[in-house]
């Protein structure tokens, strides 16, 4: 049986596969589990703007409760805010209503533990355990030993005060257009820009249910580059579903990716000698051209896995405080515990501010090899890692590229997709190679 807990907690299409009833069983088995050291464990729970969100907040509250637990709700807010918020206030846990970038019909539902980081895989296996149980034999406690609801919304202000804290000195002088994609970041992210004095322009902060990541925010920037160049401004900044990702748009409607948001921040603190053993950390999916522009300037790169928790996990090893990836899920470890979109928007405004340069020139800095991502849409993820005629593409791409280009395949954690990506010198090359690869990998797993 397939582990419930994905790669960013449980996905699924809500009401389907992400029923009420399980969520009503998730917050029970919580409760149950972080019980086991407080009468009643508390929990900050923060979601979206999904329509869904309100059905799974409400089912996930009630389980909490009916095991004996507090459920604090935030309302819609950034993930970041809700780990920054459950360390902060010393709850047991945060959990977050959200499928990111996914489309509105899904939702998903992530738990942070009371130090603000993602569960460990030991726990979500303890809590599916409990989840799955027939029958369900964790307490229900009765008249006082009923759980309660408080609502406290007024909190995302707070992260956005913590927030602040990032960067130095005021944006005053910046004109910044910001997509909220109709998400998580739809208050929070124009707020937090305001107080520092920058002229804002927003766009897509109108959520209302079912326009969140439609055509807008970090998977489609083409109204940001657009709003950009019509209000000539001097960058432009764009956030995912739940707002713990961050990409931007230079003045000239040019997009600015992970890796390059990444490596503009990291050579800042090269400048300020402010970057532990002059390395960023980066997934094997970054640019061969983030590599060559570190070494450049005396900087090294630790590569990682793909997934933000193998990025924290080096981070947290050796001691570092930059990383993330090139999908601009970006951590700043001295101030956060997860990736957090506006901490990233704030730290490279303020490079910029600082820099007396613009965008385009900054994001020059590094030198993008071509690379080519396709997503293949499988009817099963399982066994391809295992499959004669898939591995036989996938070497005869390896074999024309040799030292010149890599090729990473991979299943993605939260969808049916499998995902292949190649990078290399010429262009066409790469685009002949990944399209045989996904002709073969269509035919085998669908």
């Amino acid at each position: 049986m397939a582990r419930l807990f994905g790669t960013d907690g449980v996905r699924g299409l809500a009401n389907a596969e992400l029923t009420p009833d399980l969520a009503f069983k998730m917050g029970r088995a919580a409760t149950c589990y972080f019980g086991k050291e407080h009468q009643c464990p508390v929990f900050y729970i923060g979601r979206d703007t999904r329509i869904s969100g309100h059905m799974l907040e409400a089912a996930l509250a009630a389980g909490i409760c009916s095991a004996g637990g507090e459920a604090v709700l935030l309302g819609v807010i950034p993930t970041p805010a809700v780990a920054y918020l459950t360390k902060q206030h010393g709850a047991q846990a945060g959990v977050v209503i959200s499928a990111s970038h996914n489309p509105y019909p899904d939702n998903g539902i992530k738990f942070f533990a009371g130090t603000g980081y993602k569960l460990p895989d030991a726990v979500e296996d303890e809590l599916e355990k409990l989840i799955k149980a027939e029958p369900d034999t964790m307490p229900r406690p009765t008249a006082g030993g009923v759980g309660f609801i408080t609502y406290k919304h007024n909190l995302y202000q707070e992260y956005v005060d913590y927030a602040l804290k990032a960067v130095d000195g005021s944006l005053s002088g910046l004109k910044i257009v910001i997509d909220c994609a109709n998400g998580a970041s739809y208050e929070a992210a124009p707020a937090a820009f305001r107080k520092l004095g920058a002229e804002v322009i927003v766009i897509n902060d109108k959520p209302d249910g079912s326009n969140i990541n439609a055509g807008c925010g970090s998977t489609h920037l083409e109204q940001l580059q657009a709003a950009v160049v019509q209000n000539k401004a001097d960058i432009g900044l764009a956030h995912d579903g739940d707002a713990d990702r961050c990409l931007a748009v230079d003045e000239t409607g040019e997009a600015v990716d992970g890796d390059q948001i990444m490596l503009i921040c990291a050579l800042e603190m090269l400048r300020q000698n402010t970057l532990p053993d002059k390395t960023l950390v980066a997934t094997v999916m970054s640019n061969l051209g983030l590599h060559q522009a570190m070494k450049n300037a005396g900087g090294k790169v630790l590569v990682t896995p793909v997934g933000d928790r193998y990025v924290l996990e080096a981070m947290l090893k050796h001691k570092l405080v930059l990383g993330g990836e090139q999908s601009g899920h970006i951590i700043f470890s001295q101030y956060s515990t997860t990736g957090d979109g506006l901490i990233t928007s704030l730290k490279l405004a303020a490079a910029l501010k600082q820099s007396g340069k613009k965008m385009s020139q900054l994001a020059q800095v590094m030198t993008r090899f071509p690379q080519l991502l396709e997503n293949i849409r499988v009817t099963s993820k399982q066994g391809w890692e295992n499959n004669a005629k898939i591995a036989a593409a996938i070497q005869a791409g390896e074999q024309e590229l040799g030292d010149n280009g890599r090729i990473l395949v991979r299943p993605s954690g939260t969808e049916p997709l499998i995902r292949v990506m190649a990078e290399g010198p010429v262009l066409p090359d790469l685009e002949r190679i990944v399209t045989t690869i996904a002709a073969v990998i269509k035919q085998e797993q669908s």
